[in-house]
């Protein structure tokens, strides 16, 4: 099983906006070729972000979005603290996404935020591909622009 950290705003694109950048993604999600995983602390700011007024107008039923979040993410406990730490982010708020992403050894972070992606180069250095939705092609489960 291939594991797949998600930050929330991939999560929002592929179940609540329908991305056409995200449906390859969500494919592979859906068909299990990728294991979405995510910490107590994610799914608890994706709710947060779904609750607020300017994505409660785009999503019609927040709780049918939940209910797809139970189905296709695996929660995991939250990284130890110290031990082997993932590279710092720029952003703090993001930090849980890499910090989860390299506890697990998982093969993949989505994220469309800069701060994220900038972590690109020492996270595949452990074998973590961080990229966007709109550059992975789920062929192979390698990155587009991998040699």
């Amino acid at each position: 099983m291939v594991w797949a950290v998600l930050d929330t705003n991939v999560v929002l694109d592929w179940l609540v906006f329908d991305d056409p950048r995200s449906r390859s993604l969500g494919q592979c999600l859906v068909s299990g070729r990728l294991r979405w995983v995510a910490t107590r602390a994610m799914l608890d700011e994706l709710t947060e972000v779904l609750l607020r007024p300017v994505i409660a107008r785009h999503c019609i039923n927040p709780e049918a979005t939940l209910a797809g979040v139970q189905k296709y993410c695996c929660l995991m406990p939250a990284p130890p603290s110290g031990v082997d730490p993932a590279p710092a982010c720029a952003d703090p708020d993001d930090q849980m996404f890499i910090d989860l992403a390299w506890s697990t050894s998982s093969a993949w972070l989505f994220s469309r935020d800069r701060a994220l992606l900038e972590l690109a180069k020492p996270a595949r250095a452990r074998g973590i591909h961080i990229t966007t939705p709109a550059l992975w092609t789920g062929i192979g489960m390698r990155p587009a622009n991998a040699s």
